[in-house]
């Protein structure tokens, strides 16, 4: 193949270089598009020299056709990255310099590539299979490029809400009470599944076990709700776990890795409250969060009593701890009436635009989104590959 330089990405010898990638192949791509707009609209470009490059939902790497800091949720349709005529790949050592060991090659149709240049860190704003589960993270540690935020392992773990909970309850952590129903399990007797959900009380949520932004979730009242549930998790993950359901305030919580040695630092608290009586949430799901801002409320800080507020930031370090986490993480609970803290999960890519609760509740402690960024691409650039 041909190799022929290119100009429209200039590169700095001493800004590092922050590839930014969005998009991908799971259900919350369009999330992900949103999130990319918030990032590359405040990131410090006299800090960072960034480059952006969407992954489409059938998984091609491309130079973004449309803007990607023009994503909204707003629109007719929901974003998306376009397929186009010619691809980038990221090659390890294909010509960076010494200290860049990682290039990205736009391939045309006709076979020739482009340079896009050498890159020093990744900012994968991915969310959900296929970015945050481990398995980008598993092709960026082979090439040897840093990147924010988890490994594979607690990527892995992270994604997976069966094996989270494992983990939370190995750290002494509460949990609320939960059955896995896997594919082979559901294959091979189906009704001893169907008898172990039924163990829980009602009400309970069906989700899938390794999907976000509350895709494929259905909260069953009557247990003839139960099967047609299972099969809406099901199309977005053949593993499902069901969990019953918990009467309490919804506390989230942000938590940022430490910088050399460092213990992670917690942010304030903050509080989700949707709508009573709303007919058309009856918890936090995709159109709540992201479509209808009439839907919920979100606040930081939360009120709630000085004790509480303490051992939630406490738990939500050792919840980060307890996977191995790195960079960045949110952490949700459900504070009971009673005043007992139940967790709920860890998010490891969380919702990153201006008006995300990750990036509030850290507004809220004093840090502001840009330098949040610059803070997180920065732990990033410090941690070595492979194993540490």
């Amino acid at each position: 193949m041909a190799e022929t330089p290119t100009s429209e990405h200039p590169q700095s010898s001493t800004e590092p270089r922050v590839l930014v990638l969005y998009g991908g192949q799971s259900s919350e791509h369009a999330v992900s598009c949103v999130t990319a707009a918030g990032v590359l609209s405040a990131i410090d470009t006299a800090r960072f020299d960034v480059v952006e490059i969407g992954i489409t939902a059938a998984g091609q790497w491309t130079r973004p056709a449309i803007d990607p800091r023009t994503h909204s949720f707003s629109g007719p349709e929901l974003p998306r990255v376009l397929p186009t005529e010619s691809s980038v790949q990221l090659h390890a050592g294909a010509g960076g310099s010494a200290d860049r060991g990682a290039q990205l090659l736009e391939i045309h149709p006709d076979g020739t590539t482009t340079s896009l240049g050498s890159v020093d860190v990744v900012l994968p704003l991915l969310h959900g299979p296929f970015g945050e589960d481990g398995t980008l993270q598993g092709l960026l540690e082979l090439v040897g490029l840093p990147y924010v935020g988890a490994g594979v392992l607690t990527s892995a773990v992270g994604m997976d809400k069966h094996f989270m909970k494992l983990a939370f309850q190995a750290a002494g952590l509460q949990v609320g009470r939960w059955e896995t129903i896997t594919a082979r399990q559901w294959s091979q007797d189906p009704q001893a599944a169907l008898e172990r959900v039924k163990t829980l009380e009602l009400p309970v949520f069906v989700k899938p076990a390794r999907a976000g932004s509350s895709m494929g979730i259905t909260r069953v009242e009557r247990w003839e709700q139960l099967e047609e549930a299972l099969e809406a998790a099901r199309k977005h993950d053949p593993k499902i776990v069901v969990e019953e359901g918990i009467i309490g305030r919804e506390i989230e919580c942000g938590v940022l890795g430490g910088r050399a040695g460092a213990p992670a630092r917690a942010s304030l608290l903050g509080e989700i409250a949707v709508h009573d009586g709303s007919a058309a949430h009856d918890f936090y799901d995709f159109d709540a969060k992201y479509t209808d801002n009439t839907a919920a409320d979100l606040s930081c800080p939360a009120e709630l009593p000085e004790e509480a507020t303490a051992e939630i930031r406490r738990q939500a370090v050792v919840a980060f701890d307890s996977l191995d986490a790195e960079g960045i993480s949110r952490v949700d609970f459900f504070y009971t009436p009673d005043g007992q803290i139940i967790i709920n999960e860890v998010n490891t890519m969380p919702g990153f635009t201006p008006i995300s609760m990750y990036p509030q509740v850290w507004k809220a402690s004093g840090i502001d989104f840009p330098d949040l960024i610059t803070e997180l691409i920065t732990l990033a650039l410090e941690r070595p590959t492979a194993l540490r």
